[in-house]
């Protein structure tokens, strides 16, 4: 079947962790994902943490301001917890074997919020794992610029900056507007 025909049945939410948002430069420090159908049931749930030179961690974080503030208050936690994460090559097959249990044939749907930074470092890090997602995303962000835009409707999410509590903000962020757009009355006919 033509997968440009054939209708998704689940999705693979997925938020990164890095050292930055530079491709060519910047590490994935942690990865989460949650299989769920589209009425956001979980089916499944993966996170990992990537292991890196720690000296390397640091040096990138130190020269990056935003995320340099994001892991401030945790810093010594999380870099200690790098130690104990596994080898990229590793969290990819995890990955892989995550996404063929609970997708199988269907190629799997990335959703979450800017999820095209997330699939570029995904292509150059992890090819094997992106052969196994759908060419289509489901980018949560879009709907923030036309719910606020056109409809002068906001979410406000909590900044959290960890991949698992991430992927929940996001799908708590797009069921406040499918529940937003439920409430709304009829168009006459």
């Amino acid at each position: 079947m033509d997968v440009s025909s054939q209708i998704p049945t689940k999705l693979l939410w997925l938020d990164l962790e890095m050292t930055g948002l530079n491709l060519d430069e910047d590490l994935i420090l942690e990865v989460a994902v949650e299989a769920s159908d589209f009425n956001f049931k979980t089916l499944g749930t993966y996170e990992a943490r990537v292991k890196h030179d720690r000296a390397e961690v640091e040096r990138l974080l130190n020269n990056n301001t935003f995320y340099s503030q994001q892991f401030t208050a945790n810093r010594d936690d999380f870099l200690g917890k790098l130690d104990q994460a596994n080898e990229s090559n590793v969290v990819e097959d995890q990955l892989v074997s995550f996404v063929k249990e609970h997708f199988r044939d269907e190629p799997a749907v990335l959703a979450g919020n800017s999820i095209h930074n997330d699939r570029n470092f995904i292509k150059k890090h992890w090819p094997k794992f992106d052969q196994t997602l759908h060419y289509r995303m489901l980018d949560v962000s879009a709907w923030k610029i036309v719910m606020q835009a056109k409809y002068g409707v906001n979410f406000e999410k909590k900044q959290m900056h960890q991949a698992f509590d991430d992927i929940q903000a996001s799908i708590a962020e797009l069921q406040f507007y499918l529940d937003w757009f439920n409430k709304q009355p009829s168009p006459q006919t």
